[in-house]
């Protein structure tokens, strides 16, 4: 018996083909972007985990999850798609994108908003969940992976001596 695929987080958004370090859509690193595909299912489960703590993070600003049953089952009722390998928090923003400007009663879903979402529209609050989350991503990023550099002479002296021009 096969075990199952571990699928992308990808949805068709890739920021990183423009330069960026962190997709704006799935919030992978472009590195996992590209090696994605080469990742074993360890590898893919660790950046699973990353991408729904940091969302998690943001959206808990925002809502508490009382009752994901109810979560889910309304999303499916909804016809909305969700990321199952993210925790019921992680799936707060596909609610709040699909809902728009349109106001929704957030117990149906088995959500209760917290204060700072007061008076916030779904897609502000959406807008401003997925600005903050990238913004945390690129903040992981930058202390993982990028090399501090005190000026432009150093960062272009550093790449020379890496490329052996001097």
């Amino acid at each position: 018996m096969s075990k199952p695929r571990i699928g992308t987080p990808c949805i068709g958004v890739c920021s990183t083909v423009f330069g960026d370090t962190v997709c704006r859509g799935c919030r992978r690193f472009s590195h996992e972007v590209v090696d994605w595909n080469a990742y074993s299912d360890e590898q893919k489960r660790i950046v699973w985990e990353r991408l729904d703590e940091l969302l998690s993070l943001v959206v808990s600003n925002y809502f508490e999850v009382v009752d994901a049953e109810a979560l889910a089952s309304q999303l499916d009722y909804q016809n909305l798609r969700y990321q199952t390998q993210l925790s019921p928090t992680g799936w707060v923003p596909e609610l709040l994108k699909a809902a728009g400007r349109q106001r929704i009663d957030y117990r149906v879903f088995g959500l209760v908003a917290l204060p700072a979402a007061e008076g916030m529209a779904p897609r502000e609050l959406y807008d401003l969940i997925s600005k903050e989350c990238h913004a945390l991503n690129q903040a992981h990023y930058d202390r993982s992976f990028a090399r501090p550099v005190g000026s432009t002479g150093e960062l272009v002296m550093r790449a020379a001596r890496e490329k052996g021009l001097f």
